[in-house]
């Protein structure tokens, strides 16, 4: 009688010892996790972060300023730089008309990035035309295309916010990528 006694007061022992450890383990589990050891996200409201980011993008703008004027400087090229940033230079005068918003331009046209490589070209996919300020095109293109008159042949050379901006074309223009276009101004209409 002893031994049963014995083994039903081991085996009661096991099993509280068994929820004893159960119960621990459920507090450690549900209650280590407060707000103290979450990591705080940045609240992107205030004007600390927002001051931050502002700053940070004008050290991007004027890096990348500094790119694109060491790289006309280094071609000995006399562009014009326009307030948005776009750098163009006319190679070649047509005699044509102005080009305007609303017209449809017909372009023969080179694509490249700043270290030479071909992104795109008329030679394989034909001209381009698009509707001036109304197509989806890049913005510093809309803007470029206004300074020429049909016949001309231009070097335009955009900053990434006036090309394809943060992410690129996801093809071949990287993220934050500077790109020159070669231009020739076919038509308007």
């Amino acid at each position: 009688m002893k031994l049963c006694v014995s083994s039903a007061f081991s085996l009661c022992n096991k099993k509280t010892y068994l929820l004893i450890i159960l119960f621990l383990f459920c507090n450690l589990f549900f209650f280590s996790c407060d707000n103290k050891t979450k990591p705080k996200l940045p609240n992107f409201e205030s004007k600390n972060f927002q001051d931050k980011l502002v700053n940070a993008n004008k050290i991007y703008v004027k890096k990348e300023n500094d790119e694109i004027d060491q790289y006309v400087a280094h071609r000995g090229w006399n562009m014009t730089e326009t307030g948005t940033g776009l750098r163009y230079m006319i190679v070649k005068k047509g005699t044509g008309e102005l080009a305007k918003p609303d017209q449809h331009a017909k372009v023969n046209f080179k694509i490249s990035l700043l270290d030479g490589t071909l992104c795109y070209s008329s030679d394989s996919t034909g001209a381009k035309e698009f509707l001036i300020e109304q197509d989806d095109v890049e913005s510093g293109l809309h803007e470029g295309i206004q300074y020429m008159h049909v016949g001309d042949k231009a070097i335009m050379i955009l900053p990434s916010h006036l090309a394809h901006g943060l992410i690129g074309d996801q093809s071949r223009i990287p993220p934050h990528a500077s790109v020159m276009y070669e231009l020739d101004l076919l038509s308007v209409r």
